[in-house]
């Protein structure tokens, strides 16, 4: 796959910031972090994770199978993970202050950037949610549908509606959005929600997550566990 580079290792999620924040959780909830080196490429964090969400500015958030919440704080002492209040089953981190997830209803939360009171009940419902760097955020429903947030542009409505139909969604900024569709197929928009029917461009390659940064990175796993980083913009 000219697109594709293999990167060795195993994981079943995958989220990234930027070309140098990529974080991954294997099927048996194993934490590991991108060293930036191929010929060794992970190391794995103390901890367990089901899902994880990774930023642009080294922010780490994650949720285990229990729908607990955690915070990364091993870059700032002596303890790898802070309980977060709260209960979701998919989380993604943009940034520091921009931090989304979904709980297990399906209900969607934005992090209030207080442990105290950490989250508040955005108006829709979702099964994955992606946020961007610049507060980007869009999600899919349990139809495959697609929304993009415009809940901070017009007080009418949260969401707009973008067609394809996608079931994994990944933000990295506002022109690098990528996902998934039910077949395993692999998408990204085209920044124009009306370019024919369809806002997306086919990528080749078959996946079962995706996660993409805030400089253009993009990293992919399989069903396989199988891990693959973007290099289809990159000359061949």
């Amino acid at each position: 796959m000219a697109d594709w580079v293999k990167v060795a290792g195993g994981l079943s999620a995958i989220s990234v910031g930027s070309r140098t924040t990529v974080w991954g959780a294997n099927a048996a909830s194993g934490i590991y972090r991108y060293t930036n080196y191929d010929a060794n490429p992970w190391i794995n964090i103390p901890g367990g994770l089901s899902d994880i969400g990774a930023a642009a500015d080294g922010t780490v958030w994650g949720v285990n199978s229990g729908n607990q919440i955690y915070r990364y704080t091993g870059d700032q002492g002596t303890t790898n993970w802070v309980g977060i209040n709260g209960s979701l089953v998919r989380i993604d981190a943009g940034s520091r202050t921009n931090v989304w997830g979904v709980d297990s209803a399906g209900a969607i939360y934005r992090y209030t950037n207080y442990d105290a009171n950490p989250w508040i009940k955005i108006s829709g419902v979702a099964t994955d949610i992606g946020a961007g760097a610049d507060g980007t955020v869009w999600s899919v429903n349990s139809g495959n549908q697609i929304y993009r947030y415009i809940g901070d542009q017009d007080s009418s409505t949260t969401w707009k509606s973008v067609p394809g139909s996608l079931k994994r969604i990944a933000v990295g900024s506002r022109t690098n959005v990528w996902g998934i569709d039910p077949a395993g197929s692999i998408y990204r928009y085209t920044n124009n929600d009306t370019s024919g029917t369809n806002p997306w461009i086919k990528i080749p390659g078959v996946a079962t997550d995706i996660g993409a940064g805030a400089d253009g990175t993009v990293w992919h796993v399989n069903s396989a566990g199988d891990i693959y980083r973007y290099t289809g913009d990159q000359p061949s």
